[in-house]
């Protein structure tokens, strides 16, 4: 995202025809010729000696929000697409009623259960997030059974860190027991 700053400096682009720098928002004349826009820009007597630099039309702005976890987009993904459906079908047994055609009567019933599935696909993309929060993020809550897995991972890597201290020290140990890598004397390593 473009911050107060970034805007500055964007606007403060705009090269005037002697090539120094616009003030924050304002333009002197020509400028709008130097930046490339307007009818003033294609000048038929421009030699074109002068390279003009140009601001870009397009500037890629990060995503201001993270991206839905897979389970929870293809919950609300259904659920989009059941509850447009499920407008249709109502529209439909609307128009069905005002015209008094034999369709009105079973195109309600099936909107009435498709306004109930809507809100079951509706309900389901809520408890999706949470769950998916509950497992795999939000770590504050007390009853967050992601603290219980974060806790056992710790544990999983305290205990390999200790395995392989203990390992390091039999090596040692092995090594002292041999007389040491430098011929020393035995017993003793080759470095104080």
């Amino acid at each position: 995202m473009m911050g107060t700053k970034e805007r500055r400096r964007a606007s403060e682009d705009v090269r005037t025809p002697e090539g120094t720098r616009t003030p924050e928002g304002t333009r002197t004349p020509g400028a709008v010729a130097s930046a490339g826009y307007g009818p003033e820009a294609y000048d038929e007597d421009d030699q074109g000696d002068e390279y003009v630099e140009r601001r870009e039309l397009w500037i890629e702005e990060p995503a201001t929000r993270r991206r839905l976890p897979d389970p929870v987009r293809s919950a609300a993904v259904r659920a989009v697409l059941i509850v447009s459906l499920t407008l249709i079908q109502a529209m439909t047994a609307f128009f069905c009623t005002m015209a008094e055609s034999w369709l009105a009567f079973p195109m309600v019933l099936s909107s009435v259960a498709s306004t109930i599935g809507a809100t079951w696909s509706v309900c389901d993309v809520w408890v999706t997030r949470q769950v998916w929060n509950q497992r795999n993020g939000v770590v504050s809550m007390p009853s967050s059974s992601a603290r219980q897995l974060r806790r056992e991972r710790r544990r999983a890597r305290r205990d390999a860190r200790a395995a392989a201290r203990s390992a390091a020290t039999r090596s040692k140990e092995d090594i002292r027991s041999r007389g040491g890598a430098g011929g020393g004397a035995r017993g003793q390593l080759s470095h104080p």
